[in-house]
Parts: structure tokens; C-alpha cells; sequence
């Protein structure tokens, strides 16, 4: 992204005077150190921060537990039957779907569990698993059950895809070429839609295209790409996709995650699944009968009555999210905020920090991974910039994560995380 930046902290205090969603910032609660000084947080990849409103939404619902009992089901504002419904239209918004086609439920590996149960139907011939080397554990630990719950040999059943030789991260023509090498053979492509190691951004519509052309159900776990990128999960025809609500989504730590599984397939009979009680008909739910009518749409892959107390957390940020205009300008000032720390980072540092994440700005979010050149071990760097109060992240085996939310963020904060880590250097 060519962007006319200066040096200087005088430019980026102007950028932020300039900001039409900088007043965001003041939604948030901002750690700060024992002396009362802000920290300067770039770890909303990890876990987002606590909206101010957070606490009253939450106790809204405990004072109905306190007053209402179990009459809060059914009566009061917003009643506990149908509230997951109002995270609904909200969460579709973020990905790019209808109401129908999303649920907030779970957690992200217990979800793509309920995905996999459904979509992944390997047979002899077509049973392996297309998914990127360094995945994220948790996915990489439930595809290999999964391949071997079907008696498959995970070692062969699960194809990893590796960046060529030089490179950080998988250009989409390397997928399409290991989808026409392998064409028969994969059943399922599961990828994230931002790695969680390097930071790239999968180009999401043309694989998604082109995995179809081949046969092969496509999913996505969009963890890190969930309230961070311009997401249009109906529009590009994924078949289902993942999240978790407690990076971008700001809902506090281990929240209730998301599931989108498109309309075409909503409604399919004949797609198995596992089912539960909160995923039955709404109708005949209370006949306490046996023989389960799913509910159409995502809904229906439901199980249990959801824990009101996390939907309302979830709740309270996406009104965050909505009063500042949803995702679109939230992304606009993405791109520029991460421009800004990539052009500060080559320009006071150049070959001296190697930025992992594609300078492509739509082959990225707001995250980019940092791996440190210097006689000191990345690590150390890592703990020098905590002890000045910055908060990134770690990840094994020597990427430092820096991610600049945009929600509530500041251009200054980059300026003066770029100065703390040259003095950690």
C-alpha cells in the first residue's frame, strides 16, 4: 500500500485527530500499569479488549436470573429462549451472510467438530484433508482425529500444504496446483481464513471456486479473520466455516465461538449430523418427543440451550461494532494503521526485523509477525518491550505478533511501539 507517511510523532498524532472512529477507543477498557499509565495493546489476535458496556450487559441478565428465575426463559426484556437470536443478524453482518446461515454456539474445535460430522464423508478413494503446514493446533489435532475416527491414517489422510522454499507463506496458485495434482483424492480443504502464525490472508473466494471445481468440500476457520477482514462467507459459496468470538470480537476470554454453514445446505435432509435438544424444531421443542426435526439453517446444528451470560458479553461488543459503521471502515482503517507499522518497521529497521506476513495489504489483516534479526534471541526482545509496557504476543518457534486493532487502537501507539522496540533491539 503506497501511503504518503512521515517520521515523527507530530504525524501520527494527526493521523489520529484525523480519525472518524478514533472516539472507539474511549468504548474500551485499556490495561494500565500500576502507576495508571496506559499499556500499549497489540494483542487483539489473542484476546480483545473488555467493552466499557460489558459489565452492564452481563449484570442485566444476572439481575434477571436474581429476580425472574426461571420465568427470565420466557418473560422480561429480551428472554434467554430466543437470545441467541439477537446475535443473529449482528454476527451475519461481520461475515458476510444471512441470519440464517449463522449461529453463535460452542466453542471453535467443538464447532468444527459438528462441521466435520456433517461435511467431511471421506470414502477409500476420497478421504484426505487438505490444510496448511504450522495450523493452528487445536484444527490440527481435530482433523487428525476425525481421519482417524473414519479409519484413516492420519499421516496420510491429512495433505499439508508448505510454503516453497524461501517463502513464509502459500501463494494460491500452490493450492490450486496440489488441488489438480491430487483431483479424486481430497474430500475436504480446511484452512483458516488468516493464518494464525504468519498473518496471511487466504484468498478465501478462489479457493473456495476452485476447490469446488474439484469435488472437494470447502471450510474455513476464521478465528483470526472474524472482525478483522471484509468477510462475504454466502457470497464466495463456502460450504461452512468456524470462529471464535474472543480476539477481533471482543467477548472475553474462552466466549461462546460462531459457525456460518451456507443455505444450500441448510435445509438438506440428508446431511448427517449431531444433533441436540436446542437444535430441534422451536415449534415441537417443549413435546419432549423423540425423532429429531432439525431447525432450518444454522440453527439446527444447535445442541444445548446457549450460556446467556457469554451471549451477552458477545452481545455488547457487536453493538460496538455496529455503532461504528460494521466492518468496512473498521478495515479502512486497518489497512492503513498496519501500512503505517509496516513502513515505520522497514524504515527504521530494514533487513534487521523480517515482517512474515505478505505486504500485499489484502493478503493480510490488521496482524503482522515479526521475526527478530539481532544477537539477542527474539524472545528477549519480546520481554523487554513487556517490561515497557507493550502487550504482542509469542508464538513458537520465534515470531513476535503485532496486531494494531483498529477498533481501538492508535496510530501514536504504533509510533511509539516502533521507538520501544528499537531500544529492545
Amino acid at each position: 500500500m503506497s501511503e504518503p507517511f512521515q517520521p515523527g510523532r507530530d504525524f501520527a498524532v494527526a493521523l489520529d485527530r484525523d480519525d472518524p472512529i478514533g472516539r472507539f477507543r474511549d468504548e474500551f477498557r485499556i490495561p494500565r500499569s500500576d502507576s495508571g499509565e496506559e499499556e500499549i495493546y497489540f494483542a487483539g489476535n489473542s484476546l480483545g479488549l473488555m467493552p466499557k458496556r460489558t459489565p452492564r450487559y452481563v449484570v442485566e441478565e444476572l439481575e434477571k436470573w436474581k429476580r425472574l428465575a426461571v420465568k427470565a426463559h420466557f418473560s422480561g426484556e429480551n428472554p434467554w429462549m430466543p437470545y441467541h437470536e439477537l446475535l443473529a443478524e449482528p454476527m451475519a453482518r461481520l461475515v458476510g451472510a444471512s441470519p440464517g446461515e449463522v449461529v453463535t454456539m460452542n466453542s471453535l474445535t467443538v464447532n468444527l467438530h459438528l462441521m466435520m460430522a456433517s461435511f467431511y464423508r471421506p470414502t477409500s478413494e476420497r478421504h484426505r484433508i487438505l490444510l496448511e503446514e504450522h495450523a493452528f493446533p487445536s484444527d490440527d489435532y481435530a482433523l487428525e482425529s476425525q481421519a482417524r475416527f473414519h479409519g484413516f491414517d492420519p499421516a496420510e489422510a491429512l495433505m499439508r500444504l508448505r510454503p516453497r522454499k524461501g517463502c513464509a507463506t502459500i501463494d494460491a496458485g500452490e493450492i490450486a496446483e496440489v488441488l489438480q495434482r491430487e483431483e479424486g483424492s481430497i474430500a475436504l480443504v480446511m484452512l483458516p481464513g488468516v493464518q494464525y502464525y504468519t498473518g496471511q490472508a487466504f484468498d478465501i473466494e478462489e479457493i473456495t471456486r476452485v476447490a469446488h471445481a474439484k469435488g472437494c468440500v470447502v471450510g474455513f476457520d476464521m478465528a483470526h479473520a472474524a472482525g478483522n477482514l471484509s468477510l462475504r462467507l454466502h457470497d464466495w459459496n463456502v460450504d461452512f466455516a468456524v470462529w471464535c468470538t474472543y480476539k477481533y470480537l471482543n467477548s472475553g476470554p474462552g466466549s461462546v465461538g460462531g459457525c456460518f454453514v451456507h443455505e444450500r445446505h441448510g435445509r438438506r435432509a440428508d446431511l448427517p449430523r449431531l444433533a441436540g435438544w436446542w437444535g430441534h424444531d422451536k415449534a415441537s421443542r417443549f413435546r419432549m418427543e423423540s425423532g429429531f426435526q432439525p431447525i432450518p439453517g444454522a440453527e439446527g446444528w444447535q445442541l444445548s440451550n446457549p450460556p446467556i451470560l457469554s451471549l451477552a458479553s458477545i452481545r455488547a461488543s457487536l453493538d460496538v461494532f455496529l455503532e461504528a459503521g460494521g466492518i468496512v471502515p473498521l478495515r479502512e482503517k486497518s489497512l492503513r494503521l498496519t501500512a503505517y507499522l509496516e513502513w515505520l518497521l522497514e524504515r527504521e529497521f530494514g533487513d534487521a526485523v523480517e515482517i512474515l506476513t505478505p505486504a500485499d495489504p489484502s493478503r493480510r489483516g490488521c496482524q503482522l509477525s515479526l521475526r527478530v534479526k539481532s544477537k539477542r534471541p527474539g524472545r528477549s526482545v519480546l520481554e523487554k518491550l513487556e517490561a515497557s509496557r507493550v502487550t504482542c504476543d509469542w508464538r513458537e518457534p520465534d515470531v513476535i505478533r503485532v496486531a494494531p486493532v483498529p477498533l481501538y487502537n492508535r496510530y501514536e501507539e504504533v509510533w511509539r511501539f516502533v521507538e520501544i522496540l528499537r531500544g529492545a533491539l
